[in-house]
């Protein structure tokens, strides 16, 4: 990453902060290294943080909520997060419902979210990548020709292999439900005389 000569403002970003009067207490740097590790970022390209929301065929718009981290129990148990036993207890373990997997899962939830608040910041782009622009433009080059050549097709035969044959996969279906099909009063002769 480098440094740009001129930084410019890309959006805004919405992220979590000691309360005031929580920042000037005895446990104010227990509470900032606890807010590192559950903080969450949330990036906008308005500073109000709205989403467009559908309601009885009209567009509305409602602002985006945000939540500190909850965490799973893997996080939970692992050493990455480094949590002490006095972070572990602001926490408290709940069941939810995950509509993707359809399932109950654990979390772990901070209990005193009130302590902190969140503070809207524009989001100022001070770095950037360093490119190889010879490697680039080589880059650009050779996917120009293989758009230009149709050589989709021919790459994905030289790395994956032969097509996947439906056909095949069936026959060898169809293979193993002769078995199904022989009856329980057959002999074990009469089986053997099958050819699969």
């Amino acid at each position: 990453m480098v440094p740009l000569e001129k930084p410019y403002q890309r959006g805004w970003k919405r992220y979590f902060i000691l309360r005031a009067d929580i920042a000037f207490s005895v446990r104010a740097e227990f509470y900032t290294a606890l807010l590192a590790k559950i903080n969450t970022v949330e990036y906008h390209h308005d500073k109000t943080f709205k989403r467009k929301k559908r309601r009885k065929g009209r567009y509305g718009y409602e602002i985006k909520k945000q939540s500190l981290r909850e965490l799973t129990p893997y996080l939970w148990e692992s050493s990455n997060l480094d949590l002490t036993e006095q972070e572990k207890a602001c926490f408290s373990q709940v069941e939810m419902y995950n509509v993707k997997t359809r399932q109950q899962e654990i979390r772990y939830v901070f209990t005193e979210p009130w302590r902190y608040r969140l503070k809207i910041a524009p989001n100022m782009v001070t770095h950037k990548k360093l490119l190889d622009t010879d490697l680039v433009r080589e880059l650009d080059l050779i996917d120009n020709h293989i758009k230009r050549n149709n050589l989709d097709g021919r790459i994905h035969l030289l790395t994956n292999g032969r097509k996947y044959n439906f056909w095949r996969y069936y026959r060898a279906l169809a293979k193993y439900s002769m078995v199904k099909k022989i009856p329980k009063y057959r002999s074990k002769e009469a089986y053997l005389e099958l050819d699969f």
